[in-house]
């Protein structure tokens, strides 16, 4: 299927970055690009052993979704290989876990995730049920433009598939929905593909941006605080909600408020989820964080006897420990976190779900058991910035955090520099700062973790202050 005149017109080359390939619509991100990396894709996965053929295609509610998606059925099509394509639009979990179930070699999601409207993206998922490795990836993007013939015995055939069906079903069996339905609680879609999932579960919650409009009201769909103010809202106006869920434009990544309308960061919902499987659901297992997240995981980890592992922002590197080991949980600092015994993909519904259920067997609020986390862990707070920079300037800090022998930020002692991804600096008292440039966007990250918000913030200040950001 490759047409050598339309390559050549193409300068553009197709980069996968921290997960997936992301661009703007009808700029980079066309049909054309879409068809070239789904070549790609089928080339690299025609090399591979013992294959079933069958791929799984899925699409959020972006504008043309329908449309990249059937190109991307139909460019499998043309090198054999059967899809079974979503109905209407799903999470991404969803596709994931439909790939695992129907036993494909892979899953591809139309989506952009959190990124703001006028993007759309494309994620390959692993037959597990998780995004594919770091090395399969790399290997895909060799092979994009590259001319190779193929023998097709036939063309492979479109299946429409019951993606979103199928994960409701494996919802009830996985928890207990009387239970959780006896807790009242918000839930704010952000107009993405989780929305259908609460409605038909949980009637009776409260709604916010549960209907398809592609443009997100003009607003990146990232469960973030910033981004939720009418949930925070709806929460502290209304003393009967409990609490707020939030999900991203594909549902993978979770945001979560407490009774009080305050929002529960994904440190805090990690500790809430090892503590409800270890001590109620009796399982163990090594945590696996990326390199953003608390160190508090590790102080939990110490208290129950358990290993933790960090990783390289992306969840990719957490996924592939997830398949080849035994791993209680995989989690980011951006909102996604797996657990076991579900596939090895970020979830921000199942995610939810287990603290719903924590919450219903325990009968304690949000912030009840937070503070049963912080008697062992004690207090904290993770704050961060995200700075727009030039690149010249983001390259500058960079390059003085590689060279510089940093010994004080501001009046913080710096005791030791870690460069796992991006730069982590430590103090002698257990804070530290991160500065790390964003594999996604043309933004600069910088976090900080102390014992409360102000704190963080302030070492963010004067982290900013000593870099000359601001």
């Amino acid at each position: 299927m490759s047409n050598t005149s339309m390559q050549n017109k193409m300068p553009y080359t197709i980069k996968f970055g921290t997960d997936g390939w992301r661009e703007i619509i009808a700029d980079n991100y066309t049909v054309a690009n879409v068809q070239r990396v789904t070549e790609a894709t089928a080339k690299w996965l025609l090399k591979q052993d013992n294959i079933a053929k069958k791929v799984v295609v899925g699409y959020d509610c972006r504008f043309g979704g329908a449309l990249f998606a059937k190109t991307t059925a139909d460019t499998f099509n043309a090198f054999g290989i059967d899809v079974l394509l979503s109905e209407s639009f799903v999470s991404t979990p969803m596709v994931s876990l439909y790939t695992h179930y129907a036993k494909a070699d892979l899953g591809i999601v139309i989506t952009a995730s959190h990124n703001p409207p006028s993007y759309s993206g494309f994620k390959i998922k692993g037959s597990f049920g998780g995004p594919a490795f770091p090395k399969h990836i790399a290997e895909i993007e060799s092979y994009i433009d590259k001319e190779e013939s193929f023998v097709i015995a036939q063309m492979g055939k479109t299946s429409f598939a019951p993606i979103e069906e199928h994960y409701m079903e494996v919802v009830k069996k996985s928890f207990d929905i009387d239970a959780i339905a006896q807790l009242n609680f918000a839930y704010d879609a952000m107009y993405g593909a989780g929305q259908n999932v609460i409605k038909k579960l949980f009637p009776k919650a409260a709604l916010l941006h549960c209907s398809f409009n592609p443009s997100f009201e003009g607003r990146a769909p990232e469960p973030i605080l910033k981004n939720l103010p009418e949930l925070s809202a709806l929460i502290k106006n209304n003393a009967n909600i409990g609490s707020g869920l939030a999900t991203d434009g594909d549902a993978d990544r979770i945001g979560f408020f407490d009774e009080n309308g305050q929002f529960v960061d994904s440190h805090h919902l990690i500790l809430l989820l090892m503590t409800y499987l270890i001590e109620h659901k009796k399982l163990k297992g090594t945590l696996v964080k990326s390199f953003s997240v608390s160190n508090k995981i590790d102080t939990l980890c110490k208290h129950y006897g358990l290993e933790a592992v960090t990783t390289k922002i992306g969840f990719k590197y957490i996924c592939e420990l997830m398949v080849n080991g035994d791993v209680l949980v995989g989690a980011e600092e951006s909102g996604g976190i797996a657990i076991k015994g579900h596939i090895p993909e970020r979830d921000g519904i199942w995610m939810a779900l287990v603290i719903w259920e924590f919450m219903a067997k325990t009968g304690k609020t949000v912030s009840e058991l937070i503070k049963e986390v912080y008697a062992k862990t004690g207090s904290f707070a993770v704050e961060r910035y995200d700075l727009h920079l030039e690149n010249e300037l983001k390259d500058a800090v960079v390059n003085r955090c590689k060279t510089e022998n940093i010994t004080n930020i501001g009046n913080n002692k710096i005791v030791l520099k870690e460069d796992t991804d991006g730069f982590k600096f430590h103090t002698e008292d257990g804070r530290w700062v991160m500065l790390r440039p964003s594999g996604t966007e043309p933004v600069l990250r910088v976090y900080a973790e102390a014992e409360n918000s102000e704190a963080a913030f302030g070492f963010l200040e004067e982290t900013c202050k000593h870099f000359a950001l601001k």
